[in-house]
């Protein structure tokens, strides 16, 4: 389990100055950070503060090889050593920088781990840019920081680039690039040296978790890795507060994601962060986003250091023994073993319900069943006042036929029409009167139909037919049809205003009209039988001369419209 250990490396050796009287405001990024409470949130350790030798690169020109070179390779071995220090004693060392020269104390620090680790170690670099400068590729070099990764790899001066004779700090196989510009300089120098790369562009068109993924991958065959972050690798509009701005990187999330990535790989052995520059930063707000970032981006680090804080020293004390019982003295109460309950079983069977007193109340005459209990029901006939062949006699009766329930309905359901329509029949009547609707003639009550029973309209009119077949004429027939004007017509007669061979046997109750006839029993001079014969009445469907064209009621005789014969109409 690791903890996080913070060591202060507040060197700006590896940087030109802003300006001829100014010095790199690089040494105060640690100081920074630090007052936005980093070490508490990330519940780390402090390792201390690798304390810089004095900037002074006054009297350098150009062809003196690197700036300071000699106060640099001091700094470099003693910020290995504290590296060491924290990798033996198995914690994480966070560097803070500072400038990126800080990397050369970094790479010592592994060169010299590599046999610990049980491999080489690889680096992965992500910074804004490449830092490749070196003599191959340049008129000259000068400031360490922007050689930093050139020197790691054995590039440059001896006295930077093999220190301890272990030259190269990192192989250029075991190096990953993250972030740079795609216009960088030097990447076809990085392309020729066979460090692999990969530009913002293409970074954000994986995503930055499958870019910390592929990072780690091209380290495969590393025992471990060490991961250097430049905050420069942002874009400018959410961080300026560095001494190279450069368009064209990535946001403050895109980093979170990165540096966890990388940390959550057991192989990640440390990492640096350098270039926060707080002279750029008067009110302290990016510093807080930097402190913010950091936290967010190890947090796979961050539970481990917190729980290794809180487990104390282990303490080497004699196993707890139980205290001898003594005897219970001999008047008292002999001692009494617990018995060990029996485990339950593997499922609870329900409880019953609970039982209910429910008084429930008897008939006056009803009797006590309880003293009956276990014996035999006494016949029927043996009680006194019952006459068993009264008993039998409605046992035997059927149940009442449901079509009797059917006619009562039927004629309710008739009656409560008539009455909801009572004016309605009053014109019609006024409108047609029998002669016009049924005939001069005057028609008597047939016997033949007399009590026969319809279900439903349809049932009216196969009644009639069959009765025109059978025995009757067209007087016959018309006669028996008159008396069921006055059914729909006249309310308020005994049994409904219509006789009981009208009665319908469903829902509703057979009403005579027109539009209760089939079809085929209408013709050009009235009402006439389905299988032919003369028609029933020859002015049974003419208006009143008198009467208007439309009237608002010829929907309730819908008969009234039915074309009539030219002959008819004309005579």
């Amino acid at each position: 389990m690791r903890r996080i250990a913070v060591v202060d490396a507040p060197s700006n050796l590896g940087l030109r100055p802003p300006t001829a009287t100014s010095v790199p405001g690089c040494a105060k990024a640690p100081g920074a950070l630090r007052d936005h409470n980093l070490l508490a949130r990330l519940g780390a350790r402090d390792a201390g503060c690798i304390t810089p030798p004095r900037y002074d690169p006054a009297g350098w020109q150009p062809g003196d090889g690197v700036a300071q070179a000699a106060e640099i390779a001091v700094f470099v071995r003693r910020l290995a050593d504290r590296i060491g220090t924290i990798l033996a004693s198995g914690d994480f060392p966070l560097i803070l920088g500072g400038d990126c020269s800080i990397l050369l104390g970094a790479g010592l620090a592994m060169r010299r781990y590599q046999h610990e680790a049980g491999g080489r170690i690889g680096l992965i670099y992500v910074d804004g840019h490449s830092d490749f400068r070196h003599e191959g590729n340049a008129s000259y070099v000068g400031a360490a920081a922007g050689e930093a990764l050139a020197l790691a790899t054995g590039r440059g001066q001896a006295n930077l680039s093999s220190i301890e004779q272990r030259r190269p700090y990192f192989r250029d196989v075991d190096v990953a690039l993250l972030g740079i510009r795609t216009h960088d300089e030097y990447r076809l120098d990085l392309q020729a040296a066979g460090i692999v790369a990969r530009a913002v562009p293409e970074l954000r068109s994986h995503g930055a978790a499958r870019s910390a993924q592929w990072a780690r991958d091209q380290l495969r065959e590393c025992a471990g890795f060490w991961v250097h972050i430049d905050v420069d690798v942002l874009d400018p509009a959410v961080m300026p507060a560095v001494d190279a701005p450069d368009v064209g990187g990535i946001a403050y999330r895109e980093l979170e994601i990165l540096l966890s990535g990388l940390v959550s790989d057991p192989r990640c052995l440390g990492a640096q962060v350098t270039v926060f520059d707080p002279d750029y930063d008067p009110d302290g707000q990016y510093a807080a986003e930097v402190t913010d970032v950091l936290v967010t981006g190890l947090e796979p680090l961050i539970t481990s250091s917190a729980l290794a804080a809180a487990v104390p020293d282990p303490v080497i004390s004699a196993p707890p023994f139980a205290a001898p019982v003594s005897a219970p003295p001999v008047s008292g109460p002999p001692l009494i073993t617990p018995r060990v309950p029996t485990p339950a079983p593997p499922f609870d069977l329900p409880a019953p319900p609970p039982a209910f007193d429910i008084a429930i109340p008897t008939a006056p005459d009803a009797f006590d069943a309880a003293p009956l209990a276990g014996r035999a029901i006494p016949d029927i006939s043996e009680i006194s006042g019952i006459d068993r062949s009264v008993v039998t006699e409605d046992a035997a009766e059927p149940a009442e036929e449901p079509e009797a329930a059917d006619d009562a309905e039927a004629l309710d359901d008739a009656q409560a029409l008539e009455e909801a329509e009572p004016e309605a029949a009053d014109e019609v009547e006024s409108l047609y009167g029998p002669e016009d609707l049924y005939g001069p003639e005057d028609l008597d009550e047939p016997e033949d139909l007399d009590e026969a029973e319809v279900a439903d309209e349809g049932d009216v009119a196969e009644d009639v037919r069959a009765a025109a077949e059978e025995d009757a004429t067209e007087d016959d027939l018309v006669e028996d049809v008159e008396p069921a004007a006055p059914a729909v017509v006249e309310a308020g007669e005994s049994g409904n205003g219509r006789p009981s061979w009208m009665r319908g046997r469903g829902k509703r109750a057979a009403s005579l009209s027109l539009d209760s006839l089939p079809r085929d029993s209408m013709g050009p001079g009235g009402l006439r039988p389905q299988g032919g014969g003369a028609p029933i009445a020859s002015q049974g469907l003419r208006r009143r001369a008198a009467e208007p064209a439309e009237s608002p009621l010829t929907d309730v005789v819908p008969a009234a419209r039915t074309p009539v014969d030219e002959d008819e109409t004309t005579g």
